[in-house]
């Protein structure tokens, strides 16, 4: 096995990017920027921490984040799992990755920065839902932002329809549940879970 161990190794083997790699990162949002923001119903959160990485997905009925300004976003943390593991790394370690996708759009849009988590009471009235506030908003002050080359996409095919795969090929959270666990009630689990989910959206 041959292994690049070195930036030098890296940068000879992969050769120099072209202009357009550099010229499309900036350190706020301009007005195609935000238009894609805008459009983003989900997006994937990445963070650090003592214990490692950490990718989580976010998404929203309406725009995944709120603009607050050029280099300011707010994303509210909905109801999920209460595992917290996304907000437990940014109390720690600030650095944030937010990875925008629009279906339908064969880029991604990328965002960089430092976060912080608040417990504003009015910001968090702000993104009210249903009678229900998030439990935090999590602020990113934007570093750098850039769309992201559309071949991982067009290889996966991802939008469409054709490519998708049947929910009944693939094991569902209960059977993965009983798989790692045997006596848990997996069956129990994913006939409760669409009722569960309704009630617990926001």
């Amino acid at each position: 096995m041959t292994i690049l161990t070195s930036l030098e190794a890296l940068h000879s083997h992969y050769g120099t990017a072209g202009e357009a790699s550099f010229i499309k990162e900036i350190d706020h949002l301009g007005a195609a920027y935000r238009k894609i923001v805008e459009s983003a119903r989900f997006c994937a959160l990445s963070t650090c921490g003592p214990e490692g990485l950490d990718c989580s997905p976010r998404g929203d009925d309406e725009p995944v984040v709120r603009i607050r300004d050029d280099r300011t976003l707010l994303l509210p943390d909905r109801r999920g799992n209460n595992r917290i593991d996304s907000l437990q790394n940014i109390v720690r370690d600030p650095r944030v990755s937010l990875m925008f996708m629009v279906p339908g759009w064969n880029n991604v849009l990328r965002v960089n920065g430092k976060a912080v988590v608040s417990v504003e009471p009015k910001l968090l009235a702000s993104f009210e839902k249903e009678g229900k506030e998030p439990r935090s908003v999590i602020v990113v002050t934007i570093e750098s932002v850039y769309f992201q080359c559309a071949r991982a996409i067009l290889r996966a095919d991802l939008w469409a329809p054709e490519s998708r795969s049947a929910a009944d090929d693939l094991p569902t959270p209960g059977m993965i549940l009983k798989e790692i666990k045997e006596s848990f009630d997996g069956t129990t689990y994913d006939a409760e879970w669409p009722e569960r989910a309704a009630k617990s959206m926001w």
